[in-house]
C-alpha cells in the first residue's frame, strides 16, 4: 500500500500504516458479510482479525487510545481508528518480532538467512528447485 502521507517518525509511520490497514480490514469485513447475506449463508458472531505489529511502542498507545503528549501530539486522533476497533472486538493487535514479520519480506533489505526463512514461510520456491513432471514420458 503506497503511503500518502509523510511521518515524523518509525512509530508514527507504523500507527499511520496499521490505520490503513485497519481501514482495508473494515471494508473487506463489509465485503465478506454483503456475500454471506446475498448467498443466504447465516452470519453469526465474526472472530477478529489479528494484525500484527512489530513495533511495541505503536501497540501499547493504540491499546490506550489517543493520549496527547510529546510523543503523539504531532498525531491526528482519527489515526487511533484501530484503538476503536479492538475496543469493539473487531481485530485484535499482537506483536511479533520483526525478524518473524513476513511484510518485512517486501519492505526491507534483510540478511540472506532471513530473507531464505521468510520466502519459505509463504510458501515461494525456485522454478529450479521444482520437480517438473515430463507428461510425454509418463
Amino acid at each position: 500500500m503506497k503511503q500518502t502521507i509523510a511521518d515524523t517518525s518509525s512509530n508514527h509511520a507504523e500507527i499511520l500504516a496499521i490505520h490503513e490497514a485497519s481501514r482495508e480490514c473494515v471494508w473487506l469485513r463489509s465485503v465478506i458479510q454483503h456475500i454471506r447475506e446475498d448467498c443466504g449463508i447465516s452470519t453469526g458472531k465474526e472472530a477478529q482479525t489479528v494484525m500484527y505489529e512489530d513495533n511495541a511502542t505503536c501497540i501499547a498507545q493504540l491499546k490506550d487510545g489517543y493520549i496527547k503528549g510529546d510523543r503523539t501530539k504531532h498525531i491526528l486522533p482519527k489515526f487511533f481508528f484501530t484503538h476503536d476497533l479492538q475496543k469493539n472486538g473487531d481485530v485484535q493487535v499482537l506483536q511479533i518480532r520483526s525478524s518473524e514479520n513476513l511484510a518485512n519480506l517486501f519492505t526491507k533489505a534483510l540478511p540472506t538467512a532471513t530473507f531464505k526463512k521468510l520466502v519459505c514461510q509463504i510458501g515461494l520456491s525456485r522454478i529450479k528447485d521444482l520437480k517438473l513432471c515430463n507428461h510425454e514420458g509418463e
